[in-house]
């Protein structure tokens, strides 16, 4: 009885008191429901919705997004690199520009640096290159000479390159592997020369080939996978002598075609060419972790990658041409069971791409294709962009003009602005009052105002006139002068008085026949037959 007016003093002081003590124990029971369903990670995926971006009819080998999410960008065995623009582009889905940065070489990876400014570019050739958002070339690495046979003595490599990494945190690094047995670190401000060599080797000390590497997330680790089935790990600042070494990580003789470390940097997943996938614990890098086998890969770029909370692992999967259609494969991180797949379409899964801030995945295929799957409620912003625009109907304005020549090494003074638009160019040329002028008709009658008139206007075109009308007489000259005989003879003036003492009685040559004049002639000038 004495605690109730106690309660209506304190309700009076301090306001309404909280509920009662069993109301907090239910709602901590539905809290832990709640939980409990969150903490399944397959409700996570954002699979609901998906769009397609038509890359080209060759593999999509390489896959890129920058750190904000803004632009996707997409290479293929085609040689070209194109770009998407999530906020620019609408319903057609059509990428807003495309280039060939390494000419005639397989693109094999695209990466954003960590600062979103800088993209590299990894080809079949042995210099890699590094272009900046708009395409445009900032260095490319120096070739090496390959008649030195120690590697670590020449500025480049010197032959054809696998993989490439930007260093997570440090910007302007990245780090490059190759088929001369090495993985070189470079800078950006130093395309001259590498910044340092690592060598990967057997137990036995003879050379290896790395066919994928990667940093650690904090960049102070360097992995790399080789072709004898050995993974290997540096220390960034320590070139000599692996950190660890695992030689039989998968099959000798496969190419291991992607490794990549877990957001928190303590598990190392490793997508080998033997159809295996795995997980290592990198401290206890003695056995690995997990293994899941029955995963077909027939590509040397084979991603996978870990969901942005860590508790999935994803990778694709390879099908031959007409036999299946090409899965996405999710596994759960602690107990690597397969609790999820997505079919993605009727060829193979190259590249997946889980970005942590979208939560959209990014897939690219076998057949030319490059997907994105989000969901609305899940995902945030990228694809969602795009969806809602409705495709733009090209004006008949702006097919009908006339393409844009560039000269690049014009002077500035006649070099053209760079065209934006065709329609801002139509506005500018009608506010032109001489690309606006109308043309003006042709003078009818005689020319007026400096203008010389078609015809019979002048002296010059009336005398052109009567040339052109002229009708020359193609007759016997010899007729002709005989015609004015009579009249000669009747009226002398010109010619017949200056013969009247020599010649008092005309003469004119007889008219003879050819056969006639052909007799005639001497034996010397007659023609031989």
């Amino acid at each position: 009885m004495t605690e109730e007016p106690s309660n209506h003093i304190e309700e009076d002081i301090l306001g309404p008191l909280p509920p009662p003590l069993y109301e907090e124990v239910e709602e901590e029971d539905d809290d832990d429901g709640d939980s409990e369903e969150e903490e399944n990670p397959v409700q996570k995926i954002p699979d609901s919705h998906e769009i397609t971006l038509k890359h080209g009819t060759k593999t999509v080998s390489a896959l890129g997004l920058d750190p904000s999410g803004a632009r996707l960008v997409t290479g293929g065995y085609d040689y070209d690199v194109k770009f998407w623009d999530f906020a620019g582009m609408d319903a057609s889905f059509k990428a807003f520009r495309s280039l060939q940065p390494c000419e005639c070489h397989q693109i094999k990876s695209l990466q954003y640096s960590n600062t979103g400014d800088m993209i590299l570019v990894v080809s079949g050739s042995s210099q890699a290159k590094v272009i900046d958002r708009d395409g445009f070339e900032v260095m490319e690495c120096i070739k090496g000479d390959q008649y030195i046979v120690d590697m670590a003595n020449t500025k480049g490599h010197t032959a054809m390159l696998h993989t490439g990494s930007w260093h997570p945190k440090i910007k302007g690094e990245f780090m490059t592997c190759s088929n001369d047995a090495t993985v070189r670190t470079w800078e950006v401000e130093n395309p001259r020369k590498q910044r340092s060599v690592f060598k990967p080797r057997t137990m036995q000390g003879k050379k290896v080939i790395p066919t994928t590497c990667t940093y650690s997330r904090d960049g102070n680790l360097i992995a790399a996978a080789c072709q004898n089935g050995s993974i290997q790990i540096w220390d960034r600042n320590l070139t000599v002598h692996p950190k660890f070494h695992y030689k039989q990580a998968h099959d000798p003789g496969t190419d291991t075609s992607c490794v990549t470390f877990s957001y928190d940097g303590n598990v190392l997943a490793s997508r080998g060419g033997d159809d295996t996938l795995k997980l290592w614990d990198i401290r206890q890098f003695n056995k690995p972790l997990f293994s899941a086998s029955g995963l077909p890969t027939m590509f040397p770029m084979t991603d996978c990658c870990f969901s942005p909370d860590d508790k999935l692992v994803v990778t694709g999967t390879s099908v031959q041409r007409g036999r299946g259609s090409g899965k996405l494969v999710f596994f759960e991180r602690r107990t690597f069971q397969r609790v999820y797949e997505i079919d993605i379409t009727d060829a193979s899964v190259v590249r997946c791409l889980w970005h942590p801030k979208l939560n959209q995945i990014m897939v690219g295929t076998g057949n030319g294709l490059a997907k994105v799957y989000y969901d609305p409620n899940k995902s945030q912003r990228g694809a969602k962009l795009c969806v809602v625009k409705t495709q733009r109907k090209a004006k008949q304005a702006e097919t009908l003009t006339q393409d844009y020549i560039i000269t690049p090494h014009a002077l500035p003074m006649f070099r053209e602005p760079r065209q934006r638009s065709t329609r801002k160019q139509l506005e500018k040329d009608r506010l032109d009052p001489l690309k606006s002028h109308k043309p003006e008709p042709p003078v009818a009658g005689p020319g007026r105002g400096g203008r010389v008139g078609t015809h019979g206007g002048t002296l010059s075109s009336y005398i052109v006139k009567n040339i052109a009308l002229d009708k020359t007489d193609d007759s016997n000259p010899r007729e002709a002068i005989l015609r004015h005989a009579k009249a000669a003879e009747d009226n002398p003036y010109w010619v017949s008085p200056a013969y009247s003492k020599t010649q008092p009685k005309t003469m004119f040559a007889q008219v003879e026949s050819d056969d006639e004049e052909a007799k005639n002639e001497p034996e010397w000038k007659k023609r031989k037959i």
